[in-house]
């Protein structure tokens, strides 16, 4: 029996990882999302929790590409003006969760014979 090591992402228990450090960027542009979303709602009330958490989103998927615009590159936003347009995926709400305790499965090595004296 085969054992597969896999990474749950704290904030989107849905979506599983083959590498933790996947993971880890994946919580932490969901953490950047929510927080976004929160600024939008605040800047704008009267979009819906569904429009600012998209929004939110999708800044923090495209954050490179805002980072550039903002450090006096604006025609960087060409890039995403030109790129396909992206189907809504239906995302679950972006709230912390309780972590889920997993026990990670260490790589095994063979044991190291030991050195003979001299």
């Amino acid at each position: 029996m085969a054992v597969e090591v896999v990474y749950r992402s704290s904030r989107d228990l849905e979506r599983l990882f083959m590498d933790k450090a996947e993971a880890d960027r994946h919580d932490k542009m969901l953490e950047l999302a929510e927080l976004l979303a929160e600024v939008l709602q605040k800047a704008v009330p009267s979009l819906t929790e569904q429009q600012v958490e998209e929004a939110g989103i999708y800044m923090a998927k495209n954050r490179d590409v805002f980072a550039k615009a903002f450090k006096s590159q604006p025609d960087a936003l060409s890039e995403l003006l030109n790129a396909p347009a992206e189907v809504a995926e239906k995302a679950a709400p972006v709230e912390v969760a309780a972590p889920v305790e997993v026990a990670p499965a260490e790589p095994t090595k063979p044991a190291k014979a030991a050195k003979t004296p001299k």
